[in-house]
């Protein structure tokens, strides 16, 4: 007899192989003895175990390839097997069911014991794959099953060694197979679930048939599952298309619920040319959505209506349109929606790709019907499509906007009356007016939602919720200085862009900027050290220890009381711990960068080119005084300073509104007095720079 033994570091389980002739024996147990470490939670089993059939001890070797084949022709066969794919959870699910097996006084693990391991590893409020399901109720349906009375209680932390039946292994076999086929490189419970499922054991088909449970919607429930894992590790899921589950299982009828196929086939025009929010929402892909509330709602309204559902978002470009459906993904992959919601998907389509490739004609008009027809048949999609004003005009041909061939948007109307095609659009508000509003007819199948762009009080509340992303992604620390001072200066200073957009590419390039200098000084201070010679490191050592003796003299003459001590620098520990102030160094610039008022201004001023000095001086002082200055440069003009720094103090302390210009001022008078003066020094004094004149006119008593 050959016999196998394997245990892992974390003393929680263990994994080994009893192999013999044509059959393998897996034996799962608990087990405190030290052996092969598994890092992870993992289960990592190594048998290497050889006894002779006489022998009383076990010889530790590993086999060679002549000494293998001789015991091949005696008959016996040493199999070394690796377990570090079994996740924890795995792990614990084999470990509960040695356990209830034992506990039914049953020499070998089947596969209903399996079944009550998986039972008890969920731990989920919605029971066994929410299933509702329960390790009590299972085991009391286990019994009427088997066949016995009550049940032991098995003795918890002993390793008795239950082997697995031939029944258990197939199941494992199975999982093992169904986690290559999704390309995962670990097996989960519910990998082994599948197996179970599949396997059409009696007494476990009877078990589910007294719990009243579907076994292909618990199949459907463990493909899902697994799907959400890999969607965590942002990784697509591979093969899940190939695994068909029938829609409804007897058990005891002897068919397969989980089917895979491994033909290749065409990939579809869904998974092609759209990306799935709600499962990037589901692994915590997407950012977190601030201050549309109400957007979200009016579209989900739309979305909700018998006719007519299809809202499109309406905005400038950064203002937050592609946020709300994002933020739409979020909320239905949390349940935060009505009942007509819930299980949809929202996929957004990628245009560019749709169209990228597309060279023979009518080749375009096939992958946009297909794409309907799949959307239709699936029954649960909701598509976005981002720049929707592309599809306007694509696919014709000819000359002008009449060719002989047929545009997208006239094959999206029919599917859109019909209701067979149901999206999200959104564009720009001049391109509306330049595409939609031409076509009456595609216009009045989508409802309007406008989304303005947020005030600077919402911008500051989007930007702290999106903070903790940022300071990951770049390893820094944002302050509120910072935050508020991005959102001012992107207002004031980049006209051209809207917020949040601006705001947000600012705070991003400035922790960019601070992780580059970060890494800059590390290079400098390395370099530093690295070129010192050894004279200079004993100058610093024998600096540190005249600080040491020093401070040891000035304590021993001066008493301090209890505050002096608290405050006291203890040199000591500098003396005992010989901690160089180079090593000090190295340890501060471990810390992370802090991005704060002044980094947020060097970027505007990089973006704007206007002086750094400018952005940061403050306005109030430049106010104050703003009378005197004026004054200083135009003599003799008291009456139209004072109303002149009047009507800018007014605009920027919030008296009129935000949206209008500061003030808008008409300087009358003769030739000479001093109108073009003023208004140099103005735009010196308060602007920075008399280049910040935009002359349009010059009007003088000759146009009157």
């Amino acid at each position: 007899m050959m016999e196998t033994c394997c245990c892992s570091s974390s003393s929680v389980s263990s994994a080994s192989i009893l192999a013999t002739g044509s059959g393998l024996r897996r034996r799962f147990s608990t087990s405190a003895a030290a052996g092969v470490g598994a890092s992870g939670g993992r289960a990592l089993a190594v048998a290497s175990l050889a006894r002779p059939i006489g022998g009383s001890a076990a010889l530790l070797a590993v086999p060679r390839r002549g000494q293998q084949r001789q015991r091949q022709r005696r008959g016996a066969l040493i199999v070394t097997a690796v377990f570090e794919r079994f996740t924890e959870r795995a792990v614990k699910s084999v470990v509960f069911s040695q356990r209830e097996a034992r506990g039914m006084g049953d020499e070998t693990v089947a596969p209903h014991h399996l079944l009550l391991g998986l039972i008890a590893e969920d731990r989920s409020p919605a029971g066994f794959l929410a299933s509702g399901i329960r390790v009590e109720r299972a085991r009391e349906a286990c019994r009427a099953a088997v066949g016995k009375g009550e049940l032991a209680q098995a003795p918890i932390g002993l390793a008795t060694d239950v082997p697995f039946s031939g029944a258990s292994k197939r199941v494992f076999e199975a999982a093992v197979d169904f986690s290559r086929n999704m390309g995962c490189n670990f097996i989960s419970p519910e990998h082994i679930a599948l197996g179970l499922f599949n396997l059409d054991d009696p007494t476990t088909n009877s078990v589910l048939k007294s719990l009243e449970v579907d076994p292909s919607q618990l199949a459907k429930q463990a493909l899902t599952r697994v799907q959400g894992e890999l969607a965590k590790d942002g990784r697509e899921p591979v093969g899940l298309s190939s695994f068909k589950v029938r829609e409804k299982s007897t058990p005891g009828s002897g068919k397969a619920i989980v089917k895979y196929s491994n033909k290749k086939k065409e990939k579809s025009a869904l998974a092609l040319f759209c990306l799935d929010l709600t499962m990037r929402a589901s692994g915590g892909l997407i950012d977190p959505v601030i201050g549309r509330k109400d957007e979200i709602e009016r579209v989900v309204q739309i979305i909700c209506r018998r006719t007519k559902n299809n809202p499109i978002l309406l905005g400038e470009a950064g203002v937050g349109k592609t946020a709300i459906a994002e933020g739409l993904a979020l909320k239905i992959a949390n349940g935060d929606v009505p009942i007509f919601l819930v299980g949809k998907r929202i996929l957004s389509l990628d245009v560019a790709l749709l169209m990228a490739g597309a060279k023979e004609r009518g080749e375009l008009e096939t992958r946009v019907t297909s794409l309907i027809r799949e959307v239709h048949k699936a029954g649960d999609v909701i598509l976005f499509i981002d720049e929707v004003h592309t599809l306007i005009g694509s696919g014709i041909t000819g000359r002008g906007s009449k060719g002989a061939g047929l545009d997208i948007a006239n094959l999206l109307k029919p599917a859109l009356a019909r209701g067979q095609l149901q999206c999200i659009a959104s564009t720009t508000l001049d391109e509306h007016r330049l595409h939609f509003e031409k076509d009456k007819a595609l216009a009045r199948r989508f409802q309007p939602v406008f989304v303005n762009e947020p005030t600077q009080e919402d911008a500051v509340k989007i930007l702290l919720g999106l903070r903790e992303k940022y300071e990951a992604y770049h390893k820094c620390k944002y302050t509120l200085e910072g935050i508020n001072m991005a959102v001012y200066l992107s207002a004031r200073y980049i006209p051209d862009r809207h917020l949040p957009d601006k705001a947000i590419d600012l705070i991003d390039e400035a922790g960019s900027r601070a992780r580059m200098e970060s890494f800059k000084r590390k290079k400098e201070e390395q370099y530093s050290i690295l070129s010192k010679s050894p004279d200079e490191y004993w100058q610093e050592i024998r600096a540190v220890q005249n600080m040491h003796e020093v401070a040891l003299t000035n304590k021993m003459k001066y008493s301090l009381n209890e505050n002096d001590q608290e405050n006291f620098v203890d040199v000591e520990v500098l003396g005992e711990g010989k901690t160089s102030p180079a090593s000090a160094l190295s340890t501060s610039t471990n810390e992370p960068s802090v991005v704060g008022s002044e980094e947020i201004a060097r970027v505007t001023s990089l973006w704007s080119g206007v002086p750094v000095q400018q952005l940061t001086a403050d306005e109030r002082k430049l106010l104050v005084g703003l009378d005197d200055e004026l004054r200083k440069r135009v003599i003799g003009q008291d009456d139209a300073v004072l109303a002149i720094s009047k009507a800018v103090k007014r605009s920027r302390v919030g008296l009129n509104d935000p949206d209008r210009p500061i003030a808008t001022l008409i300087f009358c008078g003769p030739t000479g007095v001093g109108k073009t003066e003023l208004t140099k020094a103005l735009a010196a004094n308060y602007f920075g720079s008399v280049s910040y004149i935009l002359l349009v006119v010059h009007l003088c008593h000759p146009f009157f």
